[in-house]
């Protein structure tokens, strides 16, 4: 699966408004800034920071 290019290019981290950038094997939006993946179902990103999962 992959997001459309142009959706990607106007996502932002709802938490610091820094980049964003797609992990296919996560299968999420991923901020290596705040150190968050925002989960992608059913080819829609769950852009919200209570939801969004922590890694390191």
């Amino acid at each position: 699966m992959s997001l459309n290019k142009k959706l990607l290019e106007i996502l932002v981290c709802p938490q610091c408004h820094g980049k964003v950038h797609f992990d296919e094997k996560l299968n999420g939006i991923i901020c290596d800034q705040c150190k968050l993946i925002y989960e992608v179902k059913d080819d829609i990103p769950v852009m919200l920071v209570e939801e969004a999962k922590k890694f390191s």
